[in-house]
C-alpha cells in the first residue's frame, strides 16, 4: 500500500518541522513538503500533489482559509484538514466552507493526527471534540433566535436518515450499524445525497443539513 503524501503548511519553522518529525514515524504516512503560509501552500500544492495537506488557519501573505478555497478550485484531489491552535466558531465555519475535510487543534497527540490524515484520505471529515461542540452550540443558537425556511429537496426518508447520521461526522460504517443496512447501501446513500443536493462532499452535505436544521 503506498503511503498518504502529507504537506504541512505553518507560518512557525519549529511547529512544522515537529510536526513532519511525528509524522515521519508514523506507519503508512509519508511528509513530501512544507509551505510557510498559504501562498506557498497554493504552489506547493500544485507542484506536488500531495494527498492531504494539514493547514494553518492564521498565517502572514495568505491565510487557510483563503488558501485552502484556492487549492479546492485549482487541485480539487488534495484534501485538506485544518491543524491549529484557533477554535474560534468563524475560522471553523469559514474553513469548512472552502472545502477543508476537517478542522483539528494543535494539541491532537500524534497517533491520533496520524489517524485523522488516514480517514481525511479515506473521505471521512475530522472534528475536534472541541470543535464539534462550538458548532453544534452554534446551529443551536441560531435554531432558538430564527425560524428556517422550509427547505424543498427531493431526498426520500432513508436518505434524511442517512444525511442526519452524516451530519453527526459518522462514517459509513457507524452509519451502516445504525440504520442495519450495509456499508454499500450507506455509500449509495451518500451519492444520490451529494448528487440531489448539488454539493461536494460530506462536509458540504453536513453543513447543509445543520444550516437547514434537518438534524
Amino acid at each position: 500500500m503506498t503511503d498518504i503524501r502529507v504537506l504541512i503548511v505553518d507560518d512557525q519553522r519549529l511547529v512544522r518541522e515537529g510536526i513532519a518529525s511525528l509524522l515521519e514515524i508514523q506507519d503508512g504516512i509519508t511528509v513530501i513538503g512544507t509551505a510557510v503560509d498559504g501562498q506557498q501552500a497554493v504552489v506547493q500544492a500544485e507542484d506536488l500533489r500531495p494527498d492531504v495537506i494539514l493547514m494553518d488557519v492564521r498565517m502572514p501573505v495568505m491565510d487557510g482559509v483563503q488558501a485552502t478555497e484556492r487549492i479546492q478550485t485549482q487541485v480539487p484531489e488534495c484534501k485538506v484538514l485544518m491543524l491549529t491552535t484557533f477554535d474560534d466558531e468563524e475560522y471553523i465555519i469559514k474553513s469548512l466552507r472552502a472545502g477543508a475535510c476537517g478542522y483539528l487543534l494543535k494539541d491532537t497527540p500524534a497517533e491520533n493526527l496520524a489517524q485523522a490524515i488516514k480517514l481525511t484520505y479515506a473521505g471521512i471529515y475530522q472534528l475536534a471534540p472541541s470543535v464539534a461542540g462550538k458548532l453544534v452550540g452554534n446551529w443551536q443558537k441560531s435554531s432558538t433566535e430564527q425560524s428556517p425556511e422550509p427547505v424543498e429537496h427531493d431526498l426520500t426518508e432513508r436518505e434524511l436518515d442517512v444525511l442526519r447520521w452524516l451530519a453527526t461526522g459518522a462514517s459509513n460504517r457507524e452509519i451502516a450499524e445504525k440504520l442495519v443496512v450495509s456499508e454499500g447501501t450507506v455509500k449509495n446513500h451518500v451519492s444520490n445525497i451529494l448528487s440531489r443536493l448539488g454539493l461536494r462532499d460530506r462536509v458540504q452535505a453536513a453543513l447543509y443539513a445543520h444550516e437547514h436544521q434537518l438534524v
